[in-house]
């Protein structure tokens, strides 16, 4: 009988997450995946020197990376140099490489909360009462402070990001794995990310966020696409999560999570079919 593919599951089951559970997440998804794969959980500290006893290293619910920028480069740099399957693929343009992709898709005209990271294109923001600063790798809000404008030319610009503070109704998330559309969730209150409702998105909310997904050209992986709707109903880009989103499984119907589960597990056996790519 043929040996079943191994995977090393990569999370951190006790990280503190705001208004989320990361280790019960993590153990239905490895749970559910047992029934096709053989499973050990790691924390994202020990990956790079478990997973060449794995056939493939799968990152979830691992935490923000600037926590451990270090080891994630050294994890990153070990499994492209050999070749090891990481899902999701390291290539990742958007989160996965930091904010960066931001200001790019700015300029390139793409509908994202406008975001500058150098003081010769703050012409490029709207004017507004407050601006939002964040770290260009920065997560969970972590670094983030709110200036007023007269301050934006007096900022040291090399690591951070700059965006208008945005009057918006509500954000909304938009989950997918590989390229196909899962389910949608939003927060009704601006105040509260992370009280979630189950979301029906419209024709239009679909091309809005399968633009992006286009965008990143991953092969395989799990995206969440996280967007604000603004008081003239438009949606914004707020970010791309392309290494670890969370997928809030705990707030969707019994019939979505399977169907998740069963999505995620045909695109883990056809990405170890499709052989290594980082």
């Amino acid at each position: 009988m043929p040996a079943r593919p191994s995977l090393l599951y990569v999370t951190d089951l006790a990280y503190p997450a705001r208004g989320r559970r990361y280790g019960d997440e993590d153990v239905f998804l490895t749970a559910r995946l047992r029934a096709d794969f053989d499973i050990a959980l790691c924390h994202p500290l020990d990956a790079a020197a478990l997973m060449d006893r794995f056939d493939a290293v799968v990152v979830r619910n691992s935490g923000p990376v600037l926590h451990y920028q270090r080891e994630f480069d050294a994890f990153r740099d070990r499994a492209t140099a050999c070749g090891t399957r990481v899902y999701n693929p390291l290539h990742g343009r958007a989160d996965m490489a930091g904010k960066g992709y931001l200001p790019a898709l700015t300029a390139a005209g793409h509908p994202v909360i406008p975001t500058v990271d150098r003081p010769e294109h703050l012409d490029r923001l709207p004017e507004s009462d407050q601006y939002a600063v964040k770290p260009r790798a920065g997560a969970d809000s972590i670094g983030l402070t709110f200036v007023a404008r007269d301050r934006l030319a007096d900022l040291a610009y090399g690591d951070i990001l700059v965006q208008p503070r945005v009057d918006f109704r509500y954000e909304v998330s938009f989950y997918y794995v590989d390229d196909a559309f899962q389910y949608a969730l939003y927060a009704p209150d601006p105040d509260r990310r992370w009280v979630l409702e189950p979301y029906e998105p419209s024709e239009a909310d679909l091309v809005f966020a399968r633009r992006f997904i286009d965008w990143n050209t991953l092969d395989h992986g799990i995206q969440r696409v996280d967007a604000c709707r603004t008081q003239d109903g438009a949606l914004l880009l707020v970010e791309l999560e392309d290494l670890n989103p969370y997928l809030s499984l705990d707030l969707v119907t019994d019939r979505a999570r399977d169907a998740f589960v069963t999505r995620m597990t045909a695109s883990l056996h056809q990405f170890l079919e499709a052989g290594p790519r980082t």
